[in-house]
């Protein structure tokens, strides 16, 4: 069986940046194990599978070591598959998911993803936090699937020094790790060893604990962030109160057929 395959950069406006993702559109679901093997295969972040599904499409996403739950920068790419490769010409695109219904429009050149705010609840810093960094966080927080720390600034997120065998043993699906920006309103850096990723490029799925956060603390509801991983990528973000806008752009590497 040949199947068609885009390798689409997230969050990037030109190729070797943002976050890579693999977009496999189908007619019908493949087995799990099928999609998951191939997700191995593909060795990216995320590859994202999609069916047509009523009025719009039923959306899954596998890393190479198991299926998550929320996945924004490869639902960015799927959009952007649609939208300039398939040929989809409705304003809106509505994906049926895991965690609901998400909803992508296009707004110039960006693609705008509308995702459920994560809950943000204080928590304890966990014993020998620093050991996970080489330095102390300022706060912790919980949310839907992730941990979130805060830092005194730019300087300190970028500087980190991950123990990934530390962070394993803090049984969320992610780390985040965030701080002020003199550049950006925020910026922040993913960890999630726990699903096969050390560290994600570029997580639309991090900024809907992140907007709420940094929006009730710098007192704005509209936000430009920037995910300083090596490859990196900038995301223009909106809190909508229970629902959170993140934007971004995107770019073609790859159009292909693989065979399974």
């Amino acid at each position: 069986m040949r199947l068609p395959i885009y390798q689409i950069d997230a969050f990037a406006d030109q190729v070797f940046g943002g976050n890579p993702a693999a977009v496999i559109p189908l007619k019908k679901w493949l087995p799990d194990e099928t999609m998951q093997q191939i997700a191995m295969e593909n060795n990216l972040s995320e590859t994202a599978f999609f069916i047509p599904f009523e009025n719009g499409f039923h959306i899954r996403w596998f890393t190479p070591a198991t299926e998550v739950n929320l996945c924004g920068h490869a639902t960015l790419a799927t959009a952007y598959v649609l939208f300039n490769h398939l040929k989809f010409n409705e304003k809106e695109i509505r994906f049926q998911s895991r965690t609901g219904v998400l909803k992508v429009k296009k707004e110039g050149e960006l693609i705008v993803l509308d995702f459920p705010t994560s809950e943000v609840k204080k928590a304890e810093l966990p014993a020998n936090i620093e050991k996970a960094f080489g330095i102390k966080p300022q706060k912790s927080f919980k949310g839907r699937e992730d941990l979130m720390f805060v830092f005194v600034n730019h300087e300190a997120i970028e500087n980190l020094k991950p123990d990934f065998h530390f962070l394993k043993t803090l049984e969320m699906r992610g780390i985040i790790a965030t701080a002020p920006s003199e550049k950006f309103d925020f910026v922040s850096r993913f960890f999630a060893p726990r699903e096969g990723i050390d560290e994600d490029p570029v997580t639309g799925s991090a900024h809907t604990m992140l907007i709420p956060y940094w929006a009730e603390r710098l007192g704005k509801k509209e936000l430009v962030a920037k995910q300083i991983s090596k490859r990196g990528g900038v995301l223009h973000c909106k809190y909508l109160g229970e629902r959170v806008e993140i934007g971004g752009k995107a770019v073609t590497y790859l159009v292909g057929e693989i065979t399974v």
